[in-house]
């Protein structure tokens, strides 16, 4: 039995019992101390799901430092990724390396031209023989563990507008297939991104044929697309039904008769209803409903609709209080939260879903930092997409000499996308520059599991 699959089978021994069903995992759960490398084009360069995965981790095990990185570059192929992997993914020094690929291999345009079919099998068989190449590179690798990812999808069934390239995503499938024969040749980790996403637009998609969880160009998941793919992804580690804390208060013997993932103390009832505190071991996982990133319309929390257990998946705040009679007004640190019967807080309630809570709001501090340290990345990714697409070609990679910027100025003649990125290149290229935001990341790092840190909060029931 591999190390890996010892890992998984006693990580779901102590599991709790969830109501959710859960399928198999397919990922082992990250470990302290691993370094994280998420590899892959445009989709990983300026997404989020990598991010989000982060902060799922910073918040419901806040005391477990992880590291992980967006290696994404706009633009790339099997064969750029292989091209740049030693000087950019494995100089991270990644313990776990997940690779993702496919949406600019398999071409665009050309799906709507006569020879489409003729073209389809072209463009595969270049796939199929480019990443022959990366297997052998992910093979090599001594020590780190690969996770194979294949690719959100190309959405070619929403009607939002008639700008498609049809059956697009269906090459992209078989690419995705690959993917997959080649982690069972090697042992290596696999999860699909690509037809379950189908699979949730084509739902929604038969009461409103124009929704999607793409950008507007059908190539970009939008936030809440990434964060539906986070989800897929802490889905087979096993997350889903993890309790961010489970409390049990039976207010007639005065006593807790379950504290998971929590330590419940000071017990009190009073003439009017129950009080008692609660030490909970994580925070709830925030759903951002503002939209970040270039391009971007939508927030995170839309992935509620096409998950609607999301919230009690990975977010589960879980509160129960049992003999109760009438109506009661919940308080946590004197903040009321709201007004419940006995027979709803005997069912109980999950408290990830009062954004007002004391812990929610130091959890949404948590992830605004690690927005903060989102955009500071992308800023090394900008550079990287520069540095690679363009300079290292020119036989200019990593130099900081006059000689490279001219070059730069001179490759941005013509190239108005390249020269967009002109800010970004005069700071970047200068190393003083580099260094310093690479220590406001890491400084927001150690902010971040200062501020994790959940804390002791006070209950109150009040009859009314």
């Amino acid at each position: 039995m591999n190390g890996n699959r010892l890992i998984r089978i006693l990580f779901l021994s102590l599991m709790p019992c969830v109501c959710t069903p859960v399928p198999a995992q397919d990922i082992a759960p990250f470990r302290k101390g691993d370094r994280v490398a998420f590899v892959g084009n445009s989709i990983t360069d300026g997404g989020h799901y990598h991010s989000y995965i982060w902060l799922y981790y910073m918040t419901h095990f806040p005391r477990m430092r992880l590291w992980m990185a967006n290696c994404g570059v706009g633009g790339d192929t099997a064969k750029d990724i292989l091209a740049r992997f030693d000087d950019d993914v494995l100089a991270k020094e990644p313990t776990v390396v997940t690779f993702t690929f496919g949406m600019n291999d398999t071409g665009y345009y050309e799906y709507n031209g006569n020879d489409s079919a003729d073209f389809a099998r072209r463009k595969y068989e270049e796939t199929r023989q480019r990443f022959a190449l990366c297997e052998e590179k992910l093979k090599s690798l001594k020590g780190i563990r690969t996770v194979m990812i294949g690719t959100s999808p190309y959405d070619q069934t929403s009607t939002f507008n008639d700008e498609v390239f049809a059956r697009k995503n269906d090459n992209m499938q078989r690419v995705v297939s690959l993917q997959k024969e080649a982690a069972e040749r090697n042992g290596w980790e696999f999860l699909d991104f690509n037809a379950p996403m189908v699979a949730m637009n084509r739902k929604q998609q038969q009461t409103d044929p124009a929704f999607t969880l793409i950008g507007s160009d059908r190539i970009h998941p939008d936030n809440d697309g990434h964060m539906a793919m986070a989800y897929l992804f802490l889905q087979a580690q096993g997350m889903v039904g993890r309790k961010v804390a489970d409390m049990e208060v039976d207010a007639l013997k005065g006593k807790a008769t379950k504290s998971g993932n929590c330590r419940i103390s000071k017990v009190k009832p009073t003439y009017d209803g129950l009080q008692f505190d609660c030490l909970a071991a994580s925070l709830p996982f925030p759903l951002d409903t503002v939209a970040h990133g270039w391009g971007f319309s939508r927030g995170a929390a839309r992935v509620t609709k096409v998950i609607p257990s999301f919230i009690d998946d990975l977010s589960d705040e879980h509160l129960t209080v049992k003999g109760l009679n009438g109506i009661f007004r919940l308080s946590i640190d004197g903040i009321v939260i709201d007004t419940l019967s006995a027979a709803t807080l005997s069912r109980g309630i999950n408290l990830s879903r009062y954004r007002h809570t004391p812990q929610y709001q130091q959890a949404l501090a948590v992830m605004a930092l690690n927005e903060t340290r989102w955009e500071v990345e992308r800023r090394f990714r900008e550079w990287a997409w520069v540095n690679y697409d363009f300079m290292m070609p020119a036989g200019f990679l990593n130099d900081d000499s006059e000689q490279a910027a001219q070059k730069f100025r001179e490759l941005c003649r013509g190239n108005d996308w390249l020269a967009s990125k002109r800010g970004t290149y005069d700071q970047m290229v200068r190393p003083e520059v580099r260094d310093a935001y690479q220590k406001e990341m890491e400084l927001l790092v150690e902010r971040i599991y200062d501020l994790n840190r959940p804390r002791k909060h006070t209950f109150l029931l009040k009859k009314l």
